[in-house]
């Protein structure tokens, strides 16, 4: 007497279709995070020609030991507001480039960033790449 049944199930599982699904799901994920990603940040890049949109009227530079300069010209940090209103006075489009070396305290950046916000003077942060 033979009991067995006539519709055996195999007990072995194909990958190849969860892999379709996992390949699939891989590449949906790679083109759609370009799109999400440059929104993430709001970064003014160079031109392809080299130019940029700004034009960099000033350039301060805060050095490790706290040392102001406008330019290459050593300004100590009590006038240096009056000495960027004096340069930039009648500039279109004002433009600071802003030069802080890593040890600089946050502080001394942020206080030149007040300076510009408050007399409306665009500023650029410049940084090393790495």
């Amino acid at each position: 007497m033979n009991l067995r049944g006539r519709n055996k199930v195999s007990p072995e599982f194909s990958m190849s279709s969860m892999t379709d699904i996992v390949f699939l799901l891989l590449v949906f994920f790679m083109l759609t995070s370009p799109v999400i990603t440059p929104e993430a940040l709001d970064l003014i890049l160079p031109k392809a020609k080299g130019k940029t949109t700004n034009k960099q009227n000033l350039a301060v530079s805060i050095t490790k030991e706290l040392e102001v300069y406008i330019n290459d010209e050593r300004i100590s940090k009590n006038n240096l507001e009056l000495e960027l209103q004096k340069r930039l006075r009648g500039v279109e489009e004002p433009t600071i480039i802003l030069r802080a070396e890593e040890s600089v305290p946050i502080q001394d950046a942020v206080n030149v960033m007040d300076i510009a916000k408050r007399n409306e003077y665009k500023i650029v942060l410049a940084v090393k790449p790495q």
